[in-house]
């Protein structure tokens, strides 16, 4: 049986259906990066929030980060006292299954399942960003603080 894939619809009705004063962007251009994304908004590459899902242990866990930085598996793997090595990048093929949407198009809620979610604290220091909208061509702009109160994250030093 195939999964049925979430996109911009689920995650209208999702924001909807909680009250969350988000505002989905229909872009003409895709966004598969954050810099792609940020030039079709107009704003800075850190005003740009990406959410990359992985796997501690067999857990998963959504990273929520902003811009260009990478994130630290040792903070991850830290929060769930595991060995560095045990936290992966979940794959492709994973992230669909798990959340529901593509890689690349990834909100920050709304998800197949709920999901353990970490921030980064330099998200929350942003009243005004943009996140994963449910397909390559759609942004979701927020208050990031949106993101915090409605996945309750525990909120971390996650960048390098």
């Amino acid at each position: 049986m195939a999964l049925i894939k979430l996109g911009v619809d689920e995650l209208r009705i999702y924001i909807q259906a909680r009250s969350i004063p988000a505002e989905i962007v229909q872009l003409d251009v895709p966004t598969p990066t954050v810099e792609t994304a940020a030039l079709a908004v107009g704003t800075h590459v850190d005003q740009i929030i990406k959410s990359i899902l992985f796997m501690a242990d067999e857990h998963p866990v959504l990273a929520i980060a902003c811009g260009l930085s990478n994130i630290r598996r040792r903070a991850i793997a830290n929060l769930y006292s595991v060995g560095k090595k045990r936290v992966k990048l979940a794959t492709p093929d994973m992230v669909l299954e798990i959340s529901g949407y593509e890689v690349g198009a990834m909100p920050p809620f709304g998800h197949r399942q709920l999901l353990n979610t970490v921030i980064d604290r330099r998200v929350l220091d942003f009243t005004d960003a943009y996140a994963g909208g449910g397909a390559e061509n759609v942004l979701l702009h927020l208050n990031p603080q949106d993101i915090l109160r409605v996945t309750g994250a525990r909120v971390l030093d996650l960048i390098e």
